[in-house]
């Protein structure tokens, strides 16, 4: 029942996707005082109003008052909040138009996992600039209090989830582009900007940023995470398209990963913190700016959908595509479920069968003599169906239903919900690891149409369940570590890009044994000696 619970809630809340029974610890002590309770000389706030305030008496009955942190065992007036007290970090006015991160939390709040409450974090602030995360981290430090980075909420393995209760930090207001060198072709940015929001800024420079996972991601929780998606291929993940981090860490200090200023396209200057922060998901400290590597608009795009006789064919093809050196930008895979259902959605009707998206990336001259290439290898694989699509309006239809694979799921059980996991194998023991999924999903009586990045072996399940069935949600736990397991097995991995977060913690002690996991274990230890950052995250 438990577990059920939760996943009712991962369609809710956008961002607690993956907490399950024996992954999330109960505090110790319960919070006297849970929520919002916002307070204008003594009466509740209206909307919009300040001061707000909020009890943290676990923590040594400290207050948020107006965005701020008194350290004071009374109730927060209008008047309080002018006087001046020692531990008062004051970051603005509580905005009631703007209660996403409020509400969400608020919305898990109820969840009963196995050994109690996953519950929401003590209290939110909103920060508006470095030196504001500074002080209130250097603040939740001294007093011990467990702080939680949080970005969009896109992300799908429980990564903002407060399990130990405390701060919620909603960088989101924290959106300037800071700085943009199109000779350099790099950008730097804060964690509010968003994937689409940099992309609209550069329309006209003749650059973008092509990491794309689907969801309209803060950029900085993308480097936090550790990012992919469908032009991975082509262009990488977010790992190499990071070149420098700048890092609120536990304690309030402030690290340049690369060096304060520096955004070098290669460096070999003692160890790669740029690349340790990337993926470590909240754990390590607050991803407040981040300098990133940006690409050339291609000059000529086309794309193509085409459906093949089994996971092999689509597969070989697949190789075969990139052994010909074929500069494909995107390769997306659809099993027959995931391609009935998406054709359906759209209304563009595709055939039932294993199915591939490409898209290439060149200039006008050689696109034509890529397209014959892609061509004949279709064919060869038994491939059918191609036909290009050249114009900006044909493409956006294509991977609109690419990218609306979410509801299109849904769509086969109305009334029930999904759940997301990913694994990633070497791409010559996908069509094995595929097969034996789809019948590990048979034997089990799941729905969980699949779509892939196949270019690097990256495939998704979307397992559609019933909310009132907890037997069904027992199921798909047991179906995840199975399918995480047998990627492991496979030489992958048991996540290439959706994280550790909550529900993966015991398949990565699997996967990178106990030494791995122990080195893990001692760099946490050494930039947060407390356990403050993000706890009960990734190990």
């Amino acid at each position: 029942m438990a577990l059920l619970w939760l996943l009712s809630c991962l369609a809710l809340v956008g961002f607690a996707r993956a907490a399950l029974p024996e992954d999330c610890g109960v505090p110790a002590i319960a919070p006297v005082v849970r929520g919002y309770t916002r307070i204008v000389n003594g009466e509740p706030a209206v909307p919009g109003s300040w001061p707000w305030q909020v009890s943290l008496q676990r923590y040594g009955s400290f207050h948020f008052c107006g965005g701020s942190l008194i350290s004071e065992n009374w109730v927060v007036t209008a008047a309080h909040c002018g006087v001046r007290k020692t531990d008062k970090v004051v970051v603005g006015a509580y905005d009631q138009n703007n209660p996403s991160t409020a509400q969400q939390t608020l919305t898990i709040e109820k969840v009963p996992l196995g050994r109690g409450l996953c519950a929401p974090p003590d209290a939110v602030v909103w920060p508006q600039s470095v030196g504001q995360v500074q002080e209130l981290a250097a603040l939740c430090y001294r007093r011990r209090v467990p702080m939680v980075p949080f970005g969009t909420g896109t992300g799908l393995e429980g990564g903002v989830n407060a399990v130990q209760g405390g701060v919620c930090f909603d960088l989101s207001r924290m959106d300037s582009i800071a700085e943009l060198s199109l000779e350099d072709f790099s950008v730097t940015v804060e964690p509010g900007v968003t994937r689409k929001a940099l992309n609209s800024h550069l329309r006209g420079t003749g650059l973008w940023f092509p990491v794309d996972p689907g969801a309209d991601a803060s950029l900085c929780g993308m480097a936090a995470t550790g990012a992919s998606g469908t032009n991975a291929v082509r262009y990488g993940t977010m790992r190499p398209n990071v070149l420098n981090l700048r890092v609120v860490l536990p304690d309030g200090r402030l690290l340049h990963t690369a060096g304060p200023g520096r955004q070098a396209r290669k460096r070999a200057a003692g160890y790669d913190l740029t690349s340790l922060f990337v993926g470590s998901e909240g754990t390590l400290g607050f991803l407040t700016q981040a300098t990133l590597r940006l690409h050339p608009l291609p000059e000529a795009t086309a794309a193509t959908i085409a459906s093949f006789p089994g996971v092999g064919a689509a597969v070989a093809c697949t190789v075969q595509v990139l052994q010909a050196a074929v500069p494909v930008a995107r390769i997306e895979f659809l099993d027959e479920v995931m391609a009935d259902a998406c054709g359906r959605y759209s209304g563009m009707g595709l055939p039932v069968a294993a199915t591939l998206l490409l898209e290439l990336h060149g200039s006008r001259n050689s696109l034509a003599e890529q397209q014959r290439q892609t061509e004949e290898i279709v064919r060869l694989n038994g491939g059918s169906g191609l036909a290009w699509a050249e114009e900006p309006e044909e493409r956006g239809r294509l991977w609109a239903m690419r990218h609306n694979a979410w509801y299109a799921a849904l769509a086969l059980r109305p009334g029930c919900q999904g759940y997301s996991t990913d694994v990633c194998v070497p791409i010559s023991r996908l069509p094995d690891v595929v097969v034996e999924t789809k019948q590990d999903l048979q034997d089990s009586g799941l729905t969980g149409p699949m779509v892939g990045h196949v270019g690097d072996g990256n495939f998704h399940c979307i397992l559609v369940f019933n909310t009132q069935d907890p037997e069904e949600a027992q199921r798909i736990h047991a179906f995840t570590q199975r399918l995480g397991r047998r990627a492991l097995a496979a030489g992958g991995t048991c996540t290439g890009e959706h994280g550790v977060g909550l529900g993966k913690r015991a398949l990565l002690l699997e996967e990178l044994g106990q030494e791995g996991l122990d080195t893990l274990r001692s760099i946490k230890a050494a930039l947060d000696p407390h356990n403050l950052m993000n706890p009960g995250k990734v190990l």
